[in-house]
């Protein structure tokens, strides 16, 4: 009589096997740190938001004498305003995605991706597709070329760009346009803490809390 047939089975198979299965990446707790730290950190930013009947004062608006008036203006104002400004960019930036379903599906599977695959995928599930096993070099590589290919080369790209452009004019026209004689940075804020400091800390922040997934891949 001939032997039964035995199925082959992966890694992750055996090990789920034998009970010692692996968390999901959304239930690992690198990936809930990431999510406390990043909210911690909206939340502070958001505190730091000016009343919004500021920014749309009719009576502060005029027009500017010069374009050197135009850039003071705008510089004084995205120091106050920085926080209402990123609200104005997410808002338009939003806006158009959800007006192209396309693309919106297109940056949740490339995010999702990124999650599930690299930043929060636990170590000891490797990536395999089609019966062949990536590294996580190779994991890295290959999302970094979908990553490219999505931004840059896809109608995805050109609405993202498209929607940061209009976003960036509409902040530099209410900046131009805004007298900021009657507006006063707090005391214990610098002086020369503007618009792009402040997107760098956020971006800090968020870099912050995913580097110990990331660090634990190199």
């Amino acid at each position: 009589m001939a032997p039964p047939a035995t199925i082959p089975m992966t890694t992750s198979q055996s090990t789920a096997g034998t009970g010692a299965q692996s968390q999901p990446p959304i239930a690992t707790p690198a990936f809930r740190a990431f999510l406390s730290r990043l909210s911690s950190s909206i939340r502070q930013g958001f505190s730091q938001r000016r009343p919004w009947y500021e920014l749309i004062d009719r009576s502060a608006m005029a027009r500017p004498d010069n374009l050197t008036d135009a850039y003071s203006r705008i510089r004084r104002n995205l120091s106050y305003f920085k926080v209402n400004y990123v609200t104005l960019l997410a808002v338009v930036l939003a806006f158009s995605i959800l007006s192209h379903p396309f693309s919106l599906l297109v940056l949740l599977g490339l995010l999702a991706a990124w999650v599930l695959l690299y930043l929060f995928r636990p170590s000891d599930q490797p990536v395999v597709i089609f019966g062949r096993t990536f590294s996580d070099r190779e994991t890295l590589g290959s999302l970094m070329v979908l990553t490219v290919f999505v931004v840059f080369l896809t109608s995805v790209g050109s609405l993202l760009i498209s929607a940061l452009l209009v976003g960036v004019a509409i902040v530099c026209l209410h900046g131009a346009f805004r007298v900021p004689e009657d507006l006063f940075l707090d005391d214990q804020e610098p002086a020369n803490s503007g618009f792009l400091s402040f997107l760098g800390s956020a971006a800090t922040s968020a870099a912050a809390a995913a580097a110990p997934a990331v660090a634990s891949r190199v």
